[in-house]
């Protein structure tokens, strides 16, 4: 994406609308751009994007947009729909960022708007359902060298093969770090369902590993 048209994206930004869809802000082509922003530390972004200044909006775009898509995928399948989570977010960040304080991590406060749009583009009632609709699952532990041998792209294919509720409880609580208190009102379901879900998606995911483990003997 060029330098125009991520100046014309923060524009809507400024007049709270979207009228820039596609194609989506990743990174900044242009060496001396790149340069420029890379050099900026978190604290003058943060500073900056609080006062407005267009270079420093630049910069948290290009600094944290990989990281914050991958946040995005784990709770949206979709890719188109991910991206305009993501985009959807930024507007968050950029209206909030004035109330931002640096009394934890700045990725953590944008991470947690990134998925709290996320799972407002997902039907609660799936969280419901789900509980009902997978069978009890009873399978041994499954040992800890097999999670070894997996790479983490592996792993995260086998996560996101999760029916949706289970897998955006499970990374929730065990990628996120969320508590179940905190989950249940992100999602509106009691602590009690949040843990069921957990038990039930790491069942399902040593079922599922199992399953590779038996495929490649």
């Amino acid at each position: 994406m060029s330098s125009e048209t991520i100046d014309v994206y923060i524009d809507r930004f400024k007049q709270g609308r979207r009228q820039v869809r596609r194609p989506f802000v990743t990174f900044i082509e242009g060496k001396s751009v790149v340069k420029t922003i890379d050099a900026l530390k978190e604290e003058d972004i943060i500073q900056g994007c609080k006062e407005g200044i267009a270079r420093c909006q630049k910069a948290l775009v290009h600094r944290y947009s990989p990281m914050l898509i991958s946040v995005a995928r784990r709770y949206v399948r979709d890719a188109d729909m991910a991206q305009d989570v993501l985009q959807d977010a930024y507007i968050r960040i950029f209206r909030y960022i004035g109330k931002y304080q640096p009394t934890g991590s700045f990725e953590a406060w944008m991470r947690r708007i990134v998925i709290t749009t996320a799972l407002k583009t997902i039907e609660k009632k799936s969280y419901r359902n789900e509980i009902n609709c997978i069978e009890d699952i009873s399978q041994p532990g499954v040992p800890p060298e097999i999670y070894s041998q997996m790479g983490k792209k592996e792993l995260m294919e086998v996560i996101d093969s999760l029916p949706g509720g289970f897998r955006q409880v499970f990374c929730l609580y065990v990628i996120e770090g969320y508590s179940h208190a905190e989950i249940g009102e992100m999602l509106g379901i009691s602590e009690s369902t949040s843990r069921s879900q957990l038990t039930r998606a790491r069942q399902q995911l040593r079922k599922l590993i199992l399953q590779i483990q038996k495929a490649s003997a």
